[in-house]
């Protein structure tokens, strides 16, 4: 693979992810979190594809069932990416409103995404060229990294709404936000292999549904105040 090739995978990858970065981080302009930190939880995302693909190896070798392994590998892939949020911002001094749960799992889903979808567009740069690389870029710009931010900011939204509560009702909402996130995520990609192409433009438009929600959900995260005596 050469340097141009390397370079087009790169962008590829990291360029839609930092713009609907860029797009979600405006969602939180009054309070906006430390670009560090931001950036942390970026590519705490980032790494944390590493062990997800460990993970979902081992899934991969013990379950045998197409359904079941899809499942597996969702809530896999959800679970890394509440951990990265967990270890960078959840107990950071920064994290001081509901609406940052979901710009820290927001984050540190596009850097999952970016390192996900580099690796599908290398394999597909390297096997069928660059035309049909654009194609595959535009599939997973359009429906995967979409689901990663909705699925995580389904977490986010969860740990939002508890924000002002105590430790068990966080504990729970964060196990519901996982169940949550897990299955709309599985649900996407069993959409996905069991549809035509006619079809996976409905599924497309399911997953575009659910991003017009999750900016009202933003709205609504942003109206949580703690209760006054």
């Amino acid at each position: 693979m050469n340097l141009t090739n390397t370079a087009y995978v790169l962008l590829a990858g990291l360029l839609p992810a930092l713009l609907w970065l860029w797009f979600w981080i405006k969602e939180d302009n009054l309070h906006p979190e430390p670009k560090s930190l931001i950036a942390i939880s970026f590519i705490a995302g980032c790494m944390s594809v590493l062990l997800a693909v460990v993970l979902e190896g081992f899934a991969k070798e013990i379950i045998s069932d197409q359904n079941y392994r899809y499942l597996a590998w969702a809530t896999i892939e959800e679970v890394v990416k509440f951990l990265a949020v967990a270890i960078i911002a959840l107990r950071s001094k920064y994290l001081d409103e509901p609406i940052d749960a979901m710009i820290y799992c927001i984050t540190v889903a596009l850097g999952f995404a970016a390192v996900e979808n580099g690796l599908f567009i290398f394999k597909s740069l390297d096997t069928n060229g660059v035309v049909d690389s654009i194609v595959t870029g535009n599939f997973r710009f359009i429906g995967a990294t979409l689901v990663h931010i909705v699925s995580s900011a389904s977490i986010g939204f969860m740990i939002g709404l508890s924000f002002y509560k105590g430790a068990f009702m966080k504990v729970i909402s964060i196990i519901i936000g996982i169940i949550l996130a897990s299955t709309l995520h599985t649900s996407f990609n069993l959409a996905i292999i069991n549809t035509t192409d006619t079809s996976a433009l409905k599924v497309f438009g399911w997953v575009w549904c659910a991003v017009v929600i999750l900016i009202i959900l933003f709205e609504e995260i942003k109206e949580i105040r703690p209760k006054t005596s």
